[in-house]
């Protein structure tokens, strides 16, 4: 997922960056230069690029933007879609109350290459603004308010944190679908998003499971099933932005089988003996065993999602550690099975 942020100095970027993605990139990620006036931040285990654009005060802008044009038209040609930059954040002080025309000039140019989305920073007290940097903005995709952090004004009143779970929707409304869980992945702004992906992972592993179970070959599914339950288990894990290990996931998968596993292992035995019985019995077994395979597919799957969840919400969106999820899903499965969703 590559993401250009674009703004004039003292907006807000790097605090906005810290306040949706993981990692504290601005601070802690590789920069890269791009241009005289972009480069590209970068880091291990966050599948994201953010190109951070400068320069908009320069008296040479005609200049950069030329130069950033030529860089970011080369990268939509590119074949591979890794490549492309996907969306453009284009950031407006909401204290200046105003757009200047290098950011409309701007706007125009990358609105030829990638979805725009204007992104007012610091928001306060609207007054109006949005709506005049939607007019003045005619490209932008869409135009969001957003305070990334918490403040005290000076008669006492508190501003919490607003906007930005809306930039995060906003954003996975106009990026290609492939680019969905890397952005999931990166962001850390709103779990709820981190958990629609992950929901549709599930139904997608549980459809494939109710294939295998139907499979009318005794005891095959519980070969083929495990590929099907691992693959999900990863697919989630990098959802939310974990980097999984073969051990870490066979431990996941143990940990499932002894603490929930029991409660299903009675009808699978029953459904597979069934299959070798003729006719009526084999088609019998075979229903039982898809219709086994997708809800144990589906449990354990959104059992892990309540876990992961509950996790970052409680580390304000950062990674825990692999003892940490393995033992609060060990512990999920071992509870109810109305504890067990997400």
């Amino acid at each position: 997922m590559n993401v250009l942020i674009a703004g004039r100095t003292g907006v807000g970027k790097s605090t906005l960056i810290n306040a949706i993605f993981q990692g504290q990139m601005a601070e802690t990620g590789q920069g890269r230069p791009v241009t005289p006036d972009t480069r590209e931040i970068t880091k291990e285990g966050v599948p994201l690029a953010i190109w951070d654009t400068r320069g908009l005060e320069l008296a040479a802008f005609d200049q950069t933007l030329a130069e950033l044009e030529q860089v970011v038209s080369a990268r939509s040609l590119e074949r591979d879609p890794n490549r492309h930059i996907h969306v453009a954040w284009l950031c407006v002080q909401e204290d200046g109350r105003r757009v200047e025309d290098a950011e409309v000039r701007l706007q125009q140019m990358l609105a030829r290459h990638m979805p725009v989305l204007g992104v007012i920073t610091k928001a306060r007290a609207d007054k109006g603004f949005r709506a005049e940097v939607q007019r003045l903005l005619p490209q932008a995709r869409n135009v969001v308010r957003v305070r990334a952090l918490a403040e005290e004004l000076d008669d006492g009143h508190q501003l919490g944190p607003m906007g930005l779970e809306e930039l995060v929707q906003l954003t996975s409304e106009v990026i290609p679908e492939g680019r969905q869980r890397a952005f999931a992945a990166s962001q850390k702004a709103s779990l709820d998003y981190k958990k629609k992906v992950a929901h549709r992972i599930v139904a997608g592993a549980a459809v494939s499971a109710a294939a295998i179970g139907a499979v009318p070959i005794p005891f095959a599914d519980a070969i083929l099933l495990v590929p099907i339950q691992v693959g999900m288990l990863a697919g989630i894990s990098s959802t939310f932005g974990l980097t999984p290990s073969t051990a870490f996931l066979g431990t996941l998968v143990a940990s499932a089988a002894g603490a929930g596993g029991a409660a299903y292992l009675g009808r699978a035995i029953v459904a597979n003996l069934l299959k070798f019985i003729p006719g009526l019995g084999t088609g019998a077994g075979a229903a039982i065993s898809g219709t086994t395979a997708a809800g144990l597919t589906t449990v354990l799957g959104e059992a892990y999602i309540a876990t992961l969840a509950k996790l970052f919400f409680s580390t304000g969106g950062e990674t825990p550690s692999p003892e940490a999820i393995t033992e609060a899903f060990k512990e999920r499965m071992l509870a109810g099975p109305e504890s067990r969703g997400a």
